[in-house]
């Protein structure tokens, strides 16, 4: 009976495999593609718009500082695979005002085609604890890293709706998956995206167009750079238990992702555990992908249970250590 039902299992589990790529969004061709990348200036954005730029697409680059901008698109220039590619620079703050952004998108769409692929990497990431962050940041985060990517998805979904094709990248984080210390005014803001995502996935899946959120763990950019220089002890504590990835790899991964259709991008074993623990009601593009999350589940919570004591020791440890040298300074 044993052998019986583990036939069964592994016969289902082959079918499975059979039938998921025959419901799976079909791939989408960069070669002549347009892909539009906010926050393209520098890192995983500009390496993203390299990583299109090297299969064949043409880019837009939308950013606030103009001298990076130039200096990015020679930067990208560099990896092109024919004459004719091109990448259009626009300077404007995505998160500010929508009638610009709407318009900028416009006009990019005017000179290289309509936009086949969005990528929203703008963002901004300040930790602190919660008392001690300003309203205004709290204000901020969320109009940098929640507005700053519905804006210039509105200005492209209807078009993409009209010709049935198009993809949709959100940048979020590990940060937008589960809550740390430090972060209560930063995951809230990547916590949003998802949300967004996931409602307008179920939106736009009829009309061929598939969203895909990505959560890169802590990755080596400018902005990682000048997150750290306020980051709380604690905080920085619990992201050293993973190690920080090159913005190459992440980007590699997101363009993988965003080509087939994935809802989710992550990497590595701890991205790959937290996407299948934080999926929900998630979309899945595949059933094989729905099969993995239901069948992991159970491991990988028993797993997070270790790493959540984990941070909890950290933060008591810290807060231990805090109240020591407090004590020692007043009787000093």
């Amino acid at each position: 009976m044993l052998l019986l039902a583990a036939a069964f299992l592994v016969a289902f589990v082959l079918l499975l495999y059979m039938v998921s790529p025959l419901i799976s969004p079909k791939p989408l061709a960069l070669p002549g593609a347009h892909v539009v990348v906010t926050g393209g200036s520098s890192g995983i954005g500009k390496c993203i718009a390299i990583e299109c730029y090297k299969q064949g697409a043409f880019i837009t680059l939308v950013a606030r500082n103009e001298d990076k901008l130039l200096q990015a698109k020679k930067e990208i220039e560099k990896h092109s695979i024919n004459d004719k590619q091109v990448v259009l620079c626009i300077s404007v703050d995505v998160s500010q005002d929508y009638n610009q952004v709407e318009n900028v998108i416009k006009q990019a769409q005017e000179k290289l085609g309509p936009v086949d692929m969005l990528v929203n990497c703008a963002g901004m990431a300040v930790s602190g604890k919660f008392e001690d962050l300003e309203v205004s940041t709290f204000e901020r985060l969320m109009s940098i890293n929640y507005l700053g990517s519905v804006y210039p998805s509105r200005a492209v979904i209807t078009t993409m709706k009209e010709r049935r094709v198009g993809r949709i990248v959100f940048v979020s984080s590990q940060a937008g998956q589960l809550g740390l210390f430090g972060f209560t005014a930063y995951s809230a803001s990547k916590f949003a995206i998802r949300g967004l995502a996931e409602a307008l996935q179920m939106e736009v899946k009829p009309y061929n167009v598939y969203i895909t959120v990505a959560y890169p763990p802590d990755t080596d950019t400018p902005g990682f750079a000048e997150e750290n220089r306020t980051k709380p002890l604690e905080t920085r504590l619990i992201s050293e238990t993973t190690s920080v990835c090159k913005p190459e790899q992440v980007a590699k991964q997101i363009v993988k992702d965003a080509i087939q259709g994935n809802f989710n991008s992550s990497l590595g074993s701890d991205g790959y555990m937290l996407s299948a623990l934080t999926c929900g009601m998630a979309p899945v593009t595949s059933i094989t992908e729905g099969l993995q999350q239901v069948v992991t589940m159970g491991l990988f919570r028993t797993i997070a249970l270790f790493y959540l004591g984990s941070f909890d020791s950290i933060v008591r440890r810290c807060m231990m250590q805090r109240e020591k040298s407090e004590i020692a300074n007043k009787t000093a």
